[in-house]
């Protein structure tokens, strides 16, 4: 009777979550450029928030868009390659790539040359995938229909949608409306939820950076003397109060004018486009690594970086003549008198901004100029302000000798990129985690007052200050260690090279599998997945290993190039709770949709579902979620028992909630328990 009811709920719950995403809409034209020349044109209008992933997505990110023009061969060649509308560029730190993709809309034009006067229709596959809290890989055939007169007409064209359901088989699809809705959820803890685009939450990033990077600016020597000296300066040459205030309000407004202009002109000279593309580039990120280097060792006191005196004497000349033009020549004069010490931060925070592309310098040098000018202006208004002031003195070198040694440790980060593209192994994790360890332990020595460097004054103690900041960075030191063994040291996430790159992918000491795995003899069939899991690939084999040792299944549809599955396995599977759970109380089997191996020619086969040919594995996997769960997006969950009854209220998506995913995992196990 069990059994009985636990069937009826799986097929309700089956129908009721049924979620085929179609969130592209694809139209298509034909037109006639010459007698043998023809333009295949395709238009997408993609939903909001979702990503379709372009054809130049890089290896080793997200799936790229894949053109199959399955009847060329003989009939017709390729005039270049497919060219696409305006796409949108922003770094991976899943993947750690560069994606490139579509929002909203996608165009994709491909010329062809007639080569066979009797072809009357043109075959087109698309492989692709799009992407929002959950992952879809859709495959869809498009037919071209030849004019048979010369007339340049534009020819409808049929569209033969490879990832429709049809209605009358599944009439309990709902709305892409409610899909959305239900999906999105508002998360607790684990990872953050991405409602918006990683562009935008990359200037915001790129913003606050550089607005403390201003701040951290104020408090070098070559700055911070020259505040009280400006604004005494202003208060004394004004006649009133209210024109020395507006002086050093024009004063500040030049001082972001000229970094702001300085953001303008990098991306100007190299382009927004080609900026971005420079992080994934070997050469720059090498150019990159060594100028940190050079700009960390100014700060320790090795040299200084100045521009030519006579530009100084120049500017300062022009600021004698009074006026707006002799505020200006002011700023410009503190933007030049300063360089030895703010050039390091502003070359470090344009190479970083350049990484990331598109008008992200202008944003960073926005933020720190704001910040660089926003005391002056305050002080100016306020006088008095300036008796609350710290007099100068050897702290404004320790602040100096602090962001060297963030410099040099932030250097590691663009070598480490760089080898990460080359695969030379040369900077892996362990070795990278070394360096920095090594460059934090120092940093906190010199805090402590066991180390000096030039232009330190002599001290008889440490403040108190200089003790609390010595004690965080010995801590962050100390949390660094145990990632040489194979913690993953979640606060510094996307810093160092990714575990998989490391001398022990599975921790100092451990073979494959790790502590776990060694000590036991994987079940035919298993592999050791994430957190050295024992997962199974293939379903049968699966589904009879939970059998042997009933116990529940975890059924995970997942892919490759999935970034958040990527997330979910990372942040949410490495809670120990949920992944104890993993590890003794259920048989994960995870399914990869997007597995590119080919099936015997006995496996392959016409889906009964979809229409579609069956020719891969992931194909095999796809069209199995398709039609037994009437869903299609990744990452999907579902507990199961071992008579493939559905045990879990409804399938899991993307969930950042900890707390959420785990009540769901052991809502499901605890009915298996029950029914036992």
């Amino acid at each position: 009777m069990k059994k009985l009811l636990l069937l009826i709920a799986f097929l309700a719950f089956a129908n009721g979550n049924a979620q085929i995403l179609d969130p592209a809409k694809w139209t298509t034209k034909i037109e006639k450029k010459s007698e043998t020349n023809y333009i295949l044109t395709f238009n997408a209008v993609i939903e909001n928030d979702w990503h379709l992933y372009s054809q130049f997505t890089p290896d080793g990110g997200p799936l790229p868009l894949e053109i199959i023009f399955k009847n060329q061969k003989g009939n017709f060649n390729l005039v270049g390659k497919a060219k696409e509308s305006k796409t949108r560029t922003a770094f991976n730190d899943i993947f750690e790539v560069n994606e490139t993709f579509f929002e909203k809309k996608a165009q994709i034009q491909q010329e062809i040359t007639i080569t066979n006067p009797k072809l009357t229709e043109i075959k087109v596959d698309f492989n692709y995938q799009v992407c929002k809290e959950v992952c879809i890989n859709v495959e869809k055939n498009f037919t071209f229909a030849i004019p048979a007169s010369s007339k340049a007409a534009e020819i409808a064209t049929v569209v033969t949608d490879l990832t429709k359901i049809d209605s009358a088989k599944v009439d309990t699809v709902i709305s892409q409306n409610e899909t959305v809705k239900e999906q999105v959820g508002t998360p607790e803890k684990g990872i953050p939820h991405d409602s918006k685009p990683k562009t935008q939450r990359g200037l915001w990033s790129i913003f606050f950076i550089a607005f403390l990077s201003g701040f951290a600016a104020l408090l070098t020597p070559c700055v911070f003397p020259m505040i009280p000296m400006t604004v005494s300066f202003f208060t004394k040459q004004s006649k009133t109060k209210a024109k020395g205030i507006r002086n050093a309000i024009i004063y500040g407004i030049a001082i972001i004018f000229i970094y702001v202009v300085l953001g303008f002109l990098v991306t100007w000279i190299f382009g927004a486009d080609a900026l971005n593309a420079l992080s994934t580039n070997v050469w720059f990120n090498i150019i990159f690594f060594i100028l940190l280097v050079v700009f960390a060792a100014s700060f320790l006191g090795a040299f200084e970086i100045m521009l030519p005196n006579s530009w100084a004497n120049k500017v300062d000349n022009q600021a004698d003549r009074g006026g707006i033009i002799g505020i200006l020549f002011m700023a410009l004069a503190l933007a030049i008198v300063s360089f030895s010490c703010t050039g390091p931060i502003v070359g470090t925070l344009l190479v970083e901004a350049a990484s990331k592309g598109g008008i992200a310098p202008i944003i960073g040098m926005f933020g720190f100029s704001l910040a660089l000018a926003l005391p002056f202006m305050l002080f100016a208004m306020f006088p008095g302000w300036l008796n609350s002031l710290p007099k100068s003195g050897g702290w404004l070198n320790t602040v100096k000798v602090v962001l060297g040694f963030l410099e040099l440790a932030l250097a590691f980060k663009f070598l480490s990129n760089a080898d990460l593209v080359l695969q030379l192994h040369f900077l892996e994790r362990e070795v990278f985690l070394t360096i920095w360890i090594a460059i934090f332990g120092t940093l906190a020595f010199y805090l402590f007052g066991k180390i000096t460097l030039p232009h330190d004054s002599p001290m008889n103690h440490i403040s108190v200050g200089r003790l609390s900041l010595g004690l965080v960075v010995l801590a962050f030191t100390i949390y660094l260690i145990p990632g040489i063994w194979g913690a993953p040291l979640k606060l510094i996430s996307g810093f160092p090279p990714p575990m998989t790159y490391s001398e022990s992918p599975y921790g100092v000491g451990n073979s494959k599998g790790g502590s776990n795995a060694s000590a036991q003899i994987l079940p035919e069939g298993a592999h050791l997945g994430p957190h050295d899991l024992i997962a199974f690939e293939d379903y049968e084999k699966g589904l009879a290993y939970a059998k042997s040792v009933n116990k529940p299944i975890l059924l995970d549809f997942t892919g490759y190039a999935c970034v958040n599955c990527r997330k979910m396995e990372d942040y949410v599977w490495s809670d120990p709770a949920i992944l104890k759970i993993l590890q003794e109380e259920v048989v994960l089997i995870s399914l990869y949709v997007d597995d590119k191996r080919e099936l015997p020619k006995s496996e392959q086969y016409v889906s009964k579902e979809t229409g579609k040919e069956i020719v891969s594995v992931g194909n095999k996997w796809s069209d199995f979620q398709i039609t037994r769960y009437k869903a299609n997006a990744q990452p999907y969950y579902i507990v199961l028992d071992v008579e493939e009854n559905m045990l879990s209220d409804k399938p899991e998506s993307y969930n950042s909630d900890i707390n959420a995913y785990k009540g769901w995992l052991r809502a499901g196990i605890d009915r298996f328990k029950k029914a036992k």
